[in-house]
């Protein structure tokens, strides 16, 4: 497989709400595969469609050492508590930002059989697909931020001589 090109800001891709996938057929299967190739590529936690081009409201997650998750359509339809993180993303690279997420969160949708699934979920994964579902809801983390003082610039790392 190739691995698909992560879209980065200002692409206006990332800023449009995707549509809803109609039909999962083979298309949509190796839409997901390719997105789990590309994302453990570059070492992310999560990717969604949008971000690879594709605006169809398709998420992976990958959390170490978990089986990765693929949802179609997936929506939050619950969320509780809040909490500070700091949180990067694949399009938007060279910077980190501290935002406010969920403690955790209810997230519906459909596997690549169909099948409706609900994941509940806390912390690293609560926050993974937050992050993805704003994704194909055309928001960036970076639209969570209360202010410009809490985007930071990646320092990169300098080698010794």
């Amino acid at each position: 497989m190739a691995i698909l090109t992560v879209r980065t800001v200002p692409e206006p891709i990332l800023r449009r709400r995707s549509k809803r996938v109609r039909n999962i057929d083979g298309s949509i299967r190796k839409l997901a595969a390719d997105m789990i190739e590309a994302m453990h590529a570059a070492s992310g936690a999560g990717l969604a469609a949008p971000q690879v081009g594709v605006p169809l409201r398709v998420i992976v997650v990958g959390m170490p050492g978990e089986e990765d998750i693929v949802l179609i359509n997936p929506q939050i339809v619950r969320r509780a508590g809040e909490r500070w993180v700091t949180e990067g993303c694949l399009s938007v690279p060279g910077y980190f930002g501290e935002i406010q997420r969920a403690q955790w969160v209810t997230v519906k949708g459909k596997d690549l059989s169909g099948k409706e699934i609900r994941i509940k979920a806390e912390e690293l994964l609560a926050q993974a697909l937050e992050h993805e579902i704003d994704h194909i809801n055309g928001v960036l983390y970076i639209d969570h931020l209360e202010s410009k003082d809490r985007l930071h610039k990646v320092e990169p790392e300098v080698t010794p001589l």
